[in-house]
């Protein structure tokens, strides 16, 4: 298997030396409970990662999208000295699971399903003495599904919850100037330069770069020719402005699940782009950590079927 190439991680909190010396690993699974223990008298702050597994074309593996979500939860909690948890690895992806016998591979989750996962590994943190409950999520279509969940954490137990997003999808945000494709594939979309870079730079072995593919986008055929449709997202244009949206699945607006081009995708890109975006993860959650929370309600009771 080929090397990773070396992490360029930061750590951006000094004088702690000695907690950090406590804890083998930053994965709560990876520890027992009296490691838990240690940890919760002197932070409550944990991360959760969530994605989805689903297809990214011919060239990169189904795990793509979670791929993003460990590894930027991983540089946070290396940074800044907090635990994270196991990946939430199945997401809401409806729209990627083709054609039944195609053999796509996609794993999705109902909309409820997710939210009651998220709920259920969030009340169960808040039981154990956790106060700060930060997803880190990786896969765009979680982001139309999760609101609901979010806001019944925070009301019913008064917990601090935040979801982040670390990707681009129609926003460039921190990761300005690094991609070379142009403006109108960048970001890079479905498969592209960004996720193609991210992936080389976390295992080059799982990118087959031989079957990758310059892909466009293009208009649903159930849609009018007066619509068009350029990107990933679930809008499209009509006289030039974007009111119009409609469930559309992957596969009516293209065929192979690549949106733009790959080709320009480098290890180098997707390594910078990880320290980007955990870097500035990571000084975000070293604000909230300022912030007081009062838990009013921890104990999780409801945990039959």
């Amino acid at each position: 298997m080929t090397p990773r190439p070396e992490r360029q991680i930061a750590q951006l909190t000094t004088g702690d030396k000695e907690f950090r010396a406590k804890f083998r690993s930053w994965n709560h699974a990876y520890l027992t409970y009296v490691d838990i223990e240690e940890y919760l008298k002197t932070k409550d702050t944990i991360l959760v990662p969530m994605a989805s597994t689903e297809q990214h074309g011919p060239h990169l593996p189904l795990y793509t999208d979670t791929i993003t979500a460990v590894e930027i939860a991983e540089r946070v909690s290396e940074a800044i000295g907090v635990l994270h948890t196991p990946p939430l690895w199945a997401g809401y992806s409806p729209q990627h699971m083709y054609g039944a016998g195609q053999g796509r591979g996609t794993i999705t989750l109902r909309a409820s399903t997710l939210l009651n996962l998220m709920n259920d590994v969030a009340r169960s943190l808040i039981h154990h003495g956790f106060n700060r409950i930060i997803f880190i999520n990786g896969h765009g279509s979680n982001v139309k599904v999760v609101d609901p969940v979010l806001r019944k954490l925070r009301y019913e137990t008064g917990a601090m919850i935040s979801f982040v997003k670390p990707y681009m999808e129609r926003y460039t945000g921190v990761l300005e100037g690094l991609m070379e494709n142009p403006p109108e594939e960048t970001p890079g979309w479905h498969s592209s330069e960004l996720e193609t870079s991210q992936d080389m730079a976390w295992n080059p072995d799982l990118v087959r770069m031989e079957r990758a593919v310059d892909t466009r986008a293009h208009t649903p055929a159930f849609l009018p020719k007066a619509f068009s449709k350029e990107d990933g997202m679930p809008d499209t244009d009509f006289e030039g402005y974007q009111y119009f949206t409609f469930p559309m699945d992957h596969h009516e607006f293209v065929e192979n699940g690549i949106i733009g081009n790959p080709m320009r995708a480098t290890a180098e890109k997707g390594e910078e782009a990880f320290r980007r975006l955990s870097e500035h993860v990571a000084r975000g959650v070293l604000e909230l950590e300022k912030v007081p929370v009062e838990v009013h309600t921890r104990e999780f009771v409801d945990r039959t079927m």
